[in-house]
């Protein structure tokens, strides 16, 4: 399913920058920016290198300027946005997009005819720009301008006199260090010149920050410009890399990252929009050390273990990845900390944060969707001890008062200031969803986990041992029902704290009944799938908050305070059509097949939009749902494939 776009949507400024690429290199670097060629994220770059794999991530070289000279004539193939104006308008000369393997620009300019294929090298801190002049009367000179700003990703640059204005230029390979402590950057372009032009372009405007309410405005510094004669026919491959390049070819570097991805999709040649996933999914597993995880989303998130958890079914199970989630659980598992699981390692390799209760819990649902895809009981065996650690661990008590309750089996966390489950959202001092105490979510992953430990424990020969987490499950399962159930609205508590029992119409209590080992009855099961589906479903995925809340926010925009007041205030997550798929295909026993294809068909539309071939974070509560926060989110395509592939809810064409 190639993104189609008519000339009119090409040639349309604020359409093709809206539409959003990403390349990715498996160890937390990229390269991204939009169909237009203007960047409109302080985020995007041909080359953001990952200096501390897979985070530590710096935007390297941010553009490359590209103008095409035959005779009189004067092409210019870039976009940008300044104060009041676009300059250049390349996109006016743009005559197809697409994403398949690789995002593939071709250009109209005049007579001459001209594709770019962009990608990043697997495992390297490498993007290749593959030029291919598809007509042409005549030569013509391509001039290409690099524009750097050699930044932490998460900031912006302004003119400095800190820059460095010293270069190498030799047989068509350019080398800087543009500031003392970044890496340096190589840019090889065969057989070109070099024309020195130092000096600082101003004033690049970033209309996605704007929107988010950040610093918007960027200065860019540039040594000077290539220049290539080139003709009808010719090929031109270069390579960004923050490594030295000099021996190495372009289009070796690119076939064999083609015939990498080839590999991946193989088997999925009966259907393009699996493809897609499978391509998508690929583009979040990335080395740690001797490890791998998942970065949760792009461009600016690092792995997060609630997020590596719920993703790693979807990314690697359902793809066949079973080494690459062996390495996941075992990168995590050596980070456990006083029975926790990190909440996030962070961007510059500090040490991992644990403010999470869920993570851990999570860890569970992973370990035990691995087994039940590889019976490899010899790594089970491995994991038991830990997951007995960490049952423990909440039963004595960890950080944040995370601890079973002795008197119900239920699992409490809490504590002023700190956001524990994955409605996280904090300004300053202010925790937007707090949910201390009982979390209905949190209860039903701790149920989980408990039934998980007695099917592991028999699975791997100690059914005596078993009996004692099945006791504690029954007492937990009791517990729950007893506690969370609302008589009069027919749905779950979202979480209890004490005598305060919260009844907001939240999703979180979709996870009774989606998870492997539900909690409710057949009946409460489908009143509390029908309250979801009633206020909190869309086509995109489902609301945060019940419209009929008086806190419900339906946009997600403007600045860091309104957008994090409605994070999870109302805002649509595409990841929990997972668990709603799960719950409907549980309570109507296998027959709701059809109604669950249709959302999967009616949701796979979005891959033509945002970041064209991935799925975006978030949605608008209201219609048209209006994509938002990171544009390519790991849990987003993770839990689409997996419920795609669990309950196979495409056909094969």
């Amino acid at each position: 399913m190639k993104p189609t776009l008519n000339p009119s949507q090409l040639h349309d400024f604020q359409h093709t920058s809206s539409l959003e690429w990403l390349e990715t290199n498996g160890i937390g670097g990229y390269a991204s920016g939009t169909v237009s060629g203007t960047n409109t994220r302080r985020y995007h770059g041909l080359l953001v290198a990952a200096t501390q794999p897979p985070v530590g991530r710096r935007v390297m070289l941010s553009k490359l300027e590209e103008t095409i000279r035959m005779g009189d004539e004067v092409f210019e193939l870039s976009a940008n946005q300044y104060p009041g104006v676009v300059h250049p308008q390349g996109f006016q000369h743009l005559k197809s997009f697409n994403r398949e393997l690789f995002p593939e620009f071709t250009y109209q300019a005049g007579s001459i005819t001209l594709r770019k294929t962009i990608a990043s090298i697997h495992n390297e801190n490498t993007t290749v720009i593959w030029y291919e002049v598809l007509s042409a009367p005549k030569k013509f000179t391509l001039e290409l301008l690099p524009l750097y700003s050699c930044k932490d990703f998460h900031h912006t640059t302004h003119a400095n006199d800190s820059m460095s204005s010293l270069y190498l230029f030799s047989e068509g390979n350019f080398r800087t260090l543009n500031y003392l402590g970044s890496p340096e950057l190589f840019i090889t372009v065969p057989e070109s010149t070099f024309t020195e032009q130092q000096g600082w372009y101003f004033n690049f405007e970033f209309a996605v920050e704007q929107y988010r309410g950040l610093d918007f405005t960027e200065d860019l510094y540039t040594h000077g410009k290539f220049s290539i004669e080139l003709k009808k026919g010719s090929t031109l491959g270069i390579i960004i890399s923050t490594e030295d390049p000099s021996e190495r070819d372009a289009r070796k570097l690119l076939l064999d990252e083609k015939k990498r991805r080839e590999a991946l999709v193989q088997s999925y040649s009966w259907n393009e929009s699996i493809k897609r996933l499978v391509l998508a999914a690929d583009q979040f597993i990335v080395t740690r050390g001797k490890y791998k995880s998942i970065i949760a989303g792009y461009p600016w998130f690092s792995d997060w273990g609630r997020d590596t958890m719920i993703a790693l079914p979807g990314l690697c199970l359902a793809t066949g990845k079973f080494e690459d989630a062996k390495k996941i659980l075992r990168a995590f598992a050596a980070n456990i900390s006083e029975g926790m699981l990190p909440n996030r390692f962070p961007d510059e390799g500090e040490t991992p944060e644990y403010n999470t209760i869920d993570a851990t819990l999570w860890f569970f649902q992973s370990v035990y969707k691995y087994y039940k895809e590889t019976k490899d009981k010899k790594f089970i065996a491995k994991l038991l001890p830990i997951l007995k650690k960490i049952i423990q661990w909440h039963h004595k008590g960890t950080r944040y008062n995370i601890k079973v309750d002795p008197d119900d089996g239920l699992l409490y966390g809490g504590q002023d200031g700190v956001q524990l489950t994955w409605m996280d959202a904090k300004v300053g001092d202010w925790v937007v969803t707090p949910r201390s105490g009982k979390a209905v979510e949190i209860n039903a992953l701790w149920y989980n986990a408990l039934c998980i430990m007695e099917f592991l424990t028999v699975e791997t020969g100690s059914a005596e041992a078993a009996a004692v987490f099945r006791a504690e499950a029954v007492r937990v399962k009791e517990s729950f029902n007893t506690q969370f159930w609302i008589s009069d609205k027919q749905y779950l508590y979202d979480y209890i704290d004490g005598d305060y029992k919260n009844d907001d119409l939240r999703p979180n209590q979709i996870y009774a009944v989606s998870l492997p080992f539900p909690l409710l009855t057949k009946d409460r099961a489908k009143q509390v799938f029908d309250a979801v589906e009633n206020h909190l479903f869309t086509p995109k995925g489902l609301r945060s908050l019940s419209p009929t809340h008086p806190d419900y926010r339906p946009v997600y925009g403007g600045d860091v305070r309104s957008r994090d007041g409605a994070y999870h205030q109302g805002t649509v997550w595409s990841f929990l059509l997972g668990p709603y798929i799960d719950a409907l295909m549980l309570i109507s026993e296998g027959k709701g097949k059809t109604m669950a294809s249709k959302i999967i068909t009616n949701f796979l539309e979005h891959l033509d939009e945002a970041c064209v071939g991935s799925v975006s974070e978030i949605f608008d509560g209201e219609y048209p749902h209006a994509p938002h926060g990171c544009p390519a989110q790991a849990w987003g395509v993770a839990e689409i494939l997996r419920v795609v592939t669990e309950y196979n809810l495409i056909k094969k064409q």
